[in-house]
């Protein structure tokens, strides 16, 4: 099954994410992206790092099952390692924004998406703030941006669960429910 997992930043999505795949023994898609790695990402295990012309002629190779502009960067999942794990039976999960979603659903309809939303937006404002990774003009941008993708989540579609991340152990064991029932479902 094709698990799709997205929320705004700061909301808990790669801890609930890391927990799917562990518990369900899922394989997880690294994403390909044109951003500089930062001191702490590992090539291959957090992101694929490519160039931005690297990425666009993968893009334009039709090697992306689907691929978005965020923040000025690429970001994308790559078709080969999501049909071989499809391909074998197993759970791919793939973490991805509001836009690469709604271009997974249109292209693989039968993915099961799963949008994680914050208990409200101050407690979201918060997290980011809590998170001391940026300087406070980028926190609005991203709480901005944030508030755009869950309206957009929303009124989209394609998401089939949507999941409220009050409590971390809660949220994950509601994912984690959601996915094994679908899964169960399908056969």
């Amino acid at each position: 099954m094709l698990l799709v997992i997205s929320g705004p930043s700061g909301v808990g999505k790669t801890t609930i994410t890391h927990e799917v795949v562990k518990q369900l023994q899922g394989v997880f898609s690294v994403s390909l992206t044109s951003r500089p790695a930062s001191a702490t990402d590992r090539d291959g295990v957090d992101y694929h790092f490519v160039t931005a012309q690297e990425f666009i002629r993968r893009r334009d190779a039709g090697e992306l099952l689907e691929w978005a502009d965020v923040f000025g960067n690429y970001y994308g999942t790559p078709r080969q390692p999501v049909e071989k794990a499809l391909s074998e039976g197993r759970l791919m999960i793939l973490e991805i924004d509001v836009q690469g979603a709604i271009q997974i659903k249109h292209n693989l309809p039968q993915a099961f998406a799963i949008f994680i939303l914050p208990p409200s937006e101050d407690v979201l404002l918060e997290r980011l703030r809590k998170r001391q990774r940026e300087d406070e003009s980028v926190i609005q941008r991203r709480f901005a941006k944030a508030k755009h993708e869950i309206e957009k989540a929303r009124q989209s579609g394609a998401y089939d669960r949507f999941v409220v991340n009050d409590n971390l152990a809660e949220a994950i064991d509601q994912v984690i429910r959601e996915v094994k029932v679908e899964m169960a479902r399908r056969g």
